[in-house]
């Protein structure tokens, strides 16, 4: 008997509906001499510092670096139980073969793994690579089972990025958290990509505008605009020589052009368009292929890949046909399809695009949830785009003189609407405006046109544009492209599958905030980066991770040496970096609000932790919390207290104690400084009518 562990419970339920297992049992599904069971994620994680040892709990320079060999791992905090299901199900005696059915990708194979190696089990293990849910695709995997030796490269890969993540990880992290007494959450590729944001800040704080102006003149319902001027006087100049002047055009140059329809989408693709034309963030839109996915109606969503393989061009073409009759496309003109040109087999590693499936047929589209129902139809114009014929215009440059002035206009005629038919469909759809149908006229060379005369308009360069999630991923793809040979397999910083989650984890962590769609760094996020060694910050490092990682991957390289040069990595950080100045301390320095002015020098008071006192150290205004005048009445100077005090000079205290008396009273407070080195208090009893 099998025993198919998938990723999650909703993939095990649709494999083993696929595969004739329909006996429902506690943990697991059962039937035609199958088991099929699942993961909850990473049931299995690496033991925390503290776990070698009780002394890690508290972070101290001098406990770093923390170097374990080996690694050792425990069950990830409330999954327990899920594990002890899997364990016993893989201890069965009539279980003697294990199919890893975890998400056909590096991490997939970790997850698996771990749970076979803490659960001791040594059983045949096969492995179902697949890139759709549907019922065919799941038989047609089973029937073609791979040995789970051929994943044995893959999973060194993954298990050595996972170590290389959590030494480095846990020493920057705990060194530069101990260093600025703040949580510094320091990470491979978490770290640059805040690094280009705040690089991108910087530019942009930095810019310098500057004004300059063109001639802007209507000739024959066409705009033509002149150079540009950086002197108003010279434009004004220019704009009256042309005043009396007739406009001749010199020259018309007319050029056919084709945009060839685009490609299909890839993971990071689909996050950057959605997030241009829908507003989803990379994590929704993540969210929201896989939800599909696990419904049957889009292939495998992490995937770096945006071409298919020969052998899928029957299953694509009833994909387009099926999408085609789709509202909002079935109002698009008819079309032959062409599948060749999202066919290319060297294209494709472990995963094709992403296309919509087979279940587009049997499915009530309508009945999705808004974010998912928007992001198929997407899917579906992206595959109806890619498959039509190219958009075709015609390019007109028309070139004037009036007065000595050159001026240009420029316009195009459409021969073909081709692909982008069918995508205005869809931004219409969307409740976009459509695009105004230019009308050029039809200029001759040699020709003179009267019109009148040209206005002067005044310009400002603009500084770069702050990132969005669109321009953030494009960016994280494409981190240090120009450092990195042209053969590397993987570029940039992170995967498709992980780029979501790292934007989260800056929100979320304090170091970037949101702001419409633009992803701003916070003043944390600036301090951090500024204090942060070039090859934390910069992609290069990710990038060689990710090649040498690769390399693990294929078999052509030592995963003890790549593990080598990160522990010797981590002991050069830890030894170039113990200790900081008393203005770096600051950086992180959390703001203080003022809680009034001093009244002996009139600078801002701040509360401390014993104490209010005068910003100016040399002014010497204290207001101790612990003083005996309010210790021995049993109240404790609060900062509303200090506030007043400051502000009127008396507050009122209720139930004040007398020792004395041994009871309670209440009485107006009077600040009384004389200017001596402790503040005095005088009390102010109302008097008796």
């Amino acid at each position: 008997m099998k025993l198919i562990i998938a990723e999650k419970r909703s993939v095990a339920a649709s494999i083993a509906s696929a595969l004739g297992a329909t006996s429902r049992a506690d943990g697991f599904y059962e039937g035609n001499n199958l088991l099929v069971s699942w993961c909850v994620g990473h049931l299995v994680s690496p033991m925390d510092a503290a776990g070698y040892d009780p002394c890690f709990r508290k972070w101290h320079f001098e406990d770093l670096p923390i170097l374990p060999e080996p690694f050792r791992y425990v069950l990830t905090p409330g999954k327990e139980a899920a594990f002890e299901n899997l364990r016993a199900l893989m201890g069965r005696p009539d279980v003697d073969t294990i199919v890893n059915a975890c998400d056909a990708g590096r991490e997939g194979e970790l997850i698996f793994r771990l749970v076979y190696e803490m659960a001791g089990c040594r059983k045949l293990v096969q492995r179902l690579w697949i890139s759709s849910m549907e019922d065919s695709a799941i038989r047609e995997g089973f029937s073609d089972l791979r040995p789970g030796a051929d994943y044995e490269a893959l999973y060194q890969s993954a298990l050595c990025r996972q170590k290389a993540d959590w030494l480095v990880g846990i020493n920057a992290t705990r060194l530069f958290s101990v260093l600025y007494h703040r949580t510094l959450n320091v990470g491979r590729v978490q770290t640059p990509t805040l690094a280009m944001l705040v690089e991108r800040e910087r530019k942009i704080s930095q810019f310098q505008k500057e004004k300059y102006y063109v001639l802007r003149l209507e000739v024959n319902g066409a705009e033509a605009v002149s150079d540009k001027f950086t002197d108003s006087m010279e434009a004004e100049r220019a704009a009256a020589a042309c005043k009396e002047s007739a406009v001749i055009c010199n020259s018309v140059t007319r050029e056919q052009k084709k945009e060839q329809p685009p490609k299909l989408y890839d993971l990071t693709t689909l996050q950057r368009e959605a997030n241009r034309l829908l507003g989803y963030t990379a994590k929704q839109t993540l969210d929201y292929a896989q939800s599909l996915y696990e419904k049957k109606l889009l292939t495998y969503p992490r995937t770096d890949s945006r071409y298919l393989t020969s052998d899928m061009a029957e299953t694509a073409s009833c994909a387009i046909h099926l999408a085609a009759k789709l509202p909002p496309f079935d109002s698009c003109s008819n079309f032959f399809p062409l599948v060749e040109t999202m066919i290319s087999d060297k294209d494709v590693s472990d995963h094709h695009a992403i296309i919509p499936t087979m279940e587009v047929e049997k499915a009530d589209i309508k009945a999705l949830p808004l974010g998912e129902r928007n992001l198929f139809l997407l899917v579906c114009c992206k595959l109806l785009c890619v498959s039509a014929e190219p958009y075709v215009y015609e390019a007109v440059t028309a070139t004037f003189d009036c007065g000595g002035q050159s001026f240009t206009a420029k316009g195009k005629q459409v021969l073909s609407d081709g692909w982008q038919d069918i995508d205005q469909t869809f931004r219409t759809f969307l409740k976009e405006a459509p695009e105004k149908a230019e009308v050029f006229p039809d200029f001759s060379e040699g020709r003179t046109y009267e019109t009148a005369a040209p206005a002067v308009v005044e310009h400002f360069t603009q500084p770069p544009n702050a990132y969005t999630e669109d321009t953030l991923l494009s960016a994280m793809e494409n981190a240090g492209k120009e450092d990195i040979p042209e053969d590397a397999e993987r570029k940039g910083l992170g995967t498709p599958a992980t780029r979501a989650a790292i934007i989260e984890k800056l929100v979320s962590a304090g170091f970037v905030e949101r702001k419409g769609k633009s992803l701003i760094p916070t003043q944390d996020g600036i301090s951090l980066i500024s204090i942060l060694p070039e090859p934390l910050t910069s992609p290069m490092l990710t990038a060689e991770w990710e090649q040498q990682l690769t390399e693990i991957a294929k078999g052509a390289a030592s995963p003890d040496t790549f593990l080598d040069g990160i522990r010797e990595m981590v002991r050069t950080l830890i030894s170039n970096h113990s200790q900081v100045s008393e203005g770096g301390r600051m950086l992180f320095a959390p703001e203080r609000e003022s809680i009034g002015i001093c009244p002996r020098c009139g600078k801002s008071v701040y509360e401390g932790k014993k104490n209010f006192a005068c910003s100016d150290r040399s002014c010497g205004f204290v207001l101790w919390k612990d003083d005996r005048f309010w210790t021995s009445r049993k109240k404790v100077l609060t900062a509303k207290m200090a506030a007043d005090l400051l502000k009127k000079g008396r507050i009122l205290v209720k139930g004040m104690w007398s020792e004395k008396k041994g009871v309670t009273y209440d009485a107006a407070v009077l600040l009384d400084d004389t200017g001596e080195k402790y503040v005095h208090y005088k009390l102010e009893f109302q008097k008796k009518k």
